[in-house]
């Protein structure tokens, strides 16, 4: 559960990501593809426009007219995307639960990461703290998902000896 959990706090920074991150996973066969309308996460130009969507976010989050994450539909997003990766990141017996566990850690994470984002943007700018934001997320949001992209570092035999 500690997945839907995370995804949850990627999705209440950006409502998008999660939805990119799962459609990357589904494509690599890394999650298999139960949910419903999962699979339409296999064929390219839905996962490419689940990006495409994402990268609009994240640029959109840089403009001065961008609205807080924390507006009745930033929230609502939220829930949608967090709930659908929660639950595809869920073993098959608890999804609703996954689901839960990432809408509750979304929604938290919203106000506390907009706070925090408030108290940064004064010092550091807009811009500056939306790509941080940007990086960690969508790095957090990949690894979450994609768990096998990171490199195996179990200690070989020669490093226990050592």
């Amino acid at each position: 559960m500690i997945r839907s959990f995370l995804i949850g706090l990627v999705a209440g920074q950006r409502g998008i990501t999660p939805l990119a991150t799962i459609a990357l996973a589904t494509r690599r066969n890394a999650i298999p593809p139960s949910l419903p309308l999962q699979q339409l996460l296999q064929n390219p130009v839905i996962a490419s426009g689940a990006a495409a969507l994402a990268a609009a976010e994240m640029a959109g989050d840089k403009m001065k007219s961008a609205p807080d994450r924390i507006v009745p539909i930033g929230l609502a997003v939220r829930t949608i995307t967090a709930a659908y990766a929660g639950a595809a990141l869920a073993p098959r017996g608890e999804r609703a639960l996954g689901a839960a566990i990432a809408v509750g850690s979304a929604l938290a994470s919203s106000y506390v990461g907009w706070r925090l984002r408030c108290m940064a943007m004064r010092r550091y700018g807009q811009t500056a703290t939306g790509f941080v934001e940007d990086a960690l997320v969508l790095s957090t949001g990949i690894v979450v998902a994609n768990p096998d992209l990171l490199p195996d570092r179990r200690p070989s035999l020669r490093e226990v000896a050592l």
